[in-house]
């Protein structure tokens, strides 16, 4: 009997280590050597060596000057507390997720007016990935067409030709998963930080 139960602490331990110490020390090296940009969260810097956020997760821009990015339910920018209103769920940040309002509760319809009013505003064909939020709220991504309808916009703002910054647009969208899933999408942080560096 004491030998069974030694066994079976033996196959415990050489389980333990196998799969909570080899494994995940293979996967960490493996990561850091051949995917190393992907490993430690795609990261973009600026000109100065910064990072400036990742290609993963989308941002909030409000210059004219820059691409909108699709609206979010979280807020990537941290508040402070004095500013900090705790009912207010945009205002959290670290989370992600979508509102989970239903197609016909108020509070949505009226947000959703309210970017249609604002991008016509701003002379910006209203797409529906710059009116509704994704699902996980961080899609760093638009679509051809919503990225065409600011181009006007940032080319007088920043006084380039539209045909350079149509080209940026192209070099700066990612093409369908695996060629076949989704739909091809403009990573609009890497669009404005190439913008920048015109």
């Amino acid at each position: 009997m004491m030998r069974e139960i030694m066994r079976a602490v033996r196959v415990t331990l050489i389980l333990w280590v196998i799969t909570a110490v080899i494994y995940p020390l293979v996967l960490l090296i493996v990561g850091q050597i051949g995917f190393n940009y992907q490993a430690n969260g795609s990261l973009l810097t600026n000109k100065q060596g910064q990072v400036i956020g990742s290609a993963l997760i989308g941002q909030n821009f409000t210059s004219d000057k820059y691409f909108l990015g699709r609206p979010s339910t979280s807020n990537y920018s941290s508040f402070s507390e004095k500013e900090r209103d705790p009912k207010k769920v945009e205002q959290k940040t670290g989370s992600s997720g979508g509102s989970n309002l239903a197609p016909s509760n108020p509070d949505l319809l009226k947000q959703v007016q309210e970017r249609v009013d604002t991008l016509t505003k701003a002379n910006i064909k209203p797409t529906a990935d710059l009116v509704y939020t994704s699902g996980s709220s961080l899609d760093p991504h638009i679509s051809i067409d919503a990225a065409k309808s600011q181009m006007e916009r940032v080319a007088k703002e920043r006084n380039i030709p539209k045909n350079q910054i149509e080209t940026l647009i192209y070099q700066y969208t990612d093409g369908r998963f695996l060629g076949i899933f989704g739909e091809p999408g403009v990573n609009v942080l890497k669009l404005n930080l190439a913008l920048d560096s015109l």
